[in-house]
């Protein structure tokens, strides 16, 4: 693995200022040894913490001549890899800024990096001057599909089909082009034509993005946020939803009464009427409203009791 990573994570290929190199290892310097390089100045003498510092335009020529000796060089010896991580530090700012563009996510800045920095990698190794293109324009959709592959692989709190990873992203780009250009967030309708999808589709690529993170129900608020934790303001345990449980199994019950038997259990149960006032209303004694309203309680308790 030493070979293929860059010297910043390789501490074996850094430079100390409390060890003196083997001459064997003082010898093998290709910048020193390139005659192409001359133009530029003092490249011999660079460490590997000052080649992050050349300037985009004489990185991209120390690069291009980099590429031509990595080509004739063998795979697997101290001078391919020397080459091959300097090539890497070199094109680490094409690195941050394709890690640049997912800044909004939640990953630390540096894992998108070190993600971003296998792209490179991949890209160095794959490439090859014969083609007629410039390094950066071949690299940046590699190191951009590493990151996007990262999120898609391993980001999802609760994994999802790679369909609906993918047409998460889709909307995203649209939903932002779309917000640039209305000036206002799009509705369903305008991010299915634009992605030459149905509404369906559209909403269920939005409900998948809910999948995508995940926050703890005991995290701790803002600072700014008076409110306690998530949990106590989700919601609050509701004594009524068994009520409302048993009033919908009664209904049914209830219908099958008669219409004095309801006319009593609503003034007893609704408008709160003693017995003897229900009495009062209905023409009849107390005694008598108190054995039709057992009755009927009964047979209803009998009726949830069967249905349970």
């Amino acid at each position: 693995m030493e070979d293929i990573m860059s010297p910043r994570l390789d501490a074996s290929h850094t430079h100390t200022a409390t060890s003196t190199p083997p001459p064997e290892q003082e010898q093998l310097n290709p910048i020193a040894e390139t005659p192409e390089l001359a133009e530029l100045p003092e490249l011999s003498n660079l460490s590997y913490e000052d080649i992050a510092t050349i300037g985009a335009v004489d990185a991209r020529a120390l690069s291009k001549t980099l590429f031509e000796r990595l080509e004739s060089l063998e795979e697997g010896t101290h001078e391919y890899s020397y080459v091959r991580n300097t090539l890497v530090e070199l094109n680490l700012a094409l690195v941050k800024f394709a890690a640049s563009r997912f800044r909004s996510r939640s990953e630390p800045m540096e894992d998108i990096i070190q993600v971003g920095t296998i792209g490179l990698i991949k890209a160095i190794d794959r490439f090859e001057l014969s083609r007629g293109v410039e390094f950066p324009t071949f690299a940046m959709p590699t190191i951009v599909g590493e990151i996007k592959r990262f999120f898609r692989d391993t980001s999802w709190s609760v994994r999802v089909p790679r369909r609906l990873q993918e047409l998460r992203l889709d909307l995203a780009k649209a939903g932002d082009e779309l917000a640039q250009k209305l000036d206002r967030s799009p509705t369903v309708p305008e991010l299915a034509e634009r992605l030459g999808l149905t509404n369906e589709e559209v909403v269920e690529g939005m409900a998948a993005s809910n999948a995508y993170t995940a926050s703890s129900l005991d995290a701790q608020p803002e600072d700014d946020d008076a409110e306690g934790a998530l949990a106590d303001r989700i919601g609050y345990e509701d004594h009524g939803i068994e009520g409302i449980e048993y009033v919908e199994s009664l209904k049914p019950l209830i219908a099958e009464l008669s219409s004095r038997d309801r006319r009593i259990l609503s003034l007893r149960f609704v408008a709160g009427l003693t017995q003897s006032e229900i009495g009062e209303e209905l023409g009849i004694s107390q005694m008598h409203v108190s054995r039709l309203l057992s009755r009927t309680l009964v047979r209803l308790r009998k009726g949830l009791t069967l249905e349970e």
